[in-house]
């Protein structure tokens, strides 16, 4: 059930984001900055917790969980290092997710071969 319900989710999420694609003249780029920044808004009234604990990796692996995870790292360092904490909560919250971006980026490009478009 755990399974179904992270598809559940995860898939309207995704299906949110490729209407907005078909309908609007939205660029992705600013389609996926939008889900963060609604993984933000989201958890700063406090809605995005219980659909976390609902789906699971189907609220946590899509963009807005990048957002959620922005704002909590947020709050956990400010609440321990006052102000300062609102600039490194979020690089630390989210290094580990990045820097795995960006290595597995790394490792697929030595392994490919690009093209001209």
């Amino acid at each position: 059930m755990t399974f179904l319900k992270a598809f559940v989710v995860g898939g309207l999420i995704c299906v949110i984001g490729q209407i907005l694609i078909d309908n609007t003249k939205l660029t992705p780029g600013r389609i996926l900055v939008g889900y963060v920044v609604a993984g933000v808004i989201l958890s700063a009234f406090e809605l995005y917790e219980p659909i976390k604990e609902f789906a699971g990796a189907g609220a946590t692996v899509p963009l807005t969980g990048f957002g959620y995870t922005l704002i909590e790292g947020t709050k956990k360092a400010i609440d321990e290092m006052g102000l300062i904490g609102a600039l490194t909560g979020p690089l630390t919250a989210c290094s580990a997710g990045v820097m795995a971006a960006l290595l597995s980026g790394v490792v697929v490009s030595f392994m490919t071969k690009p093209k001209d478009k």
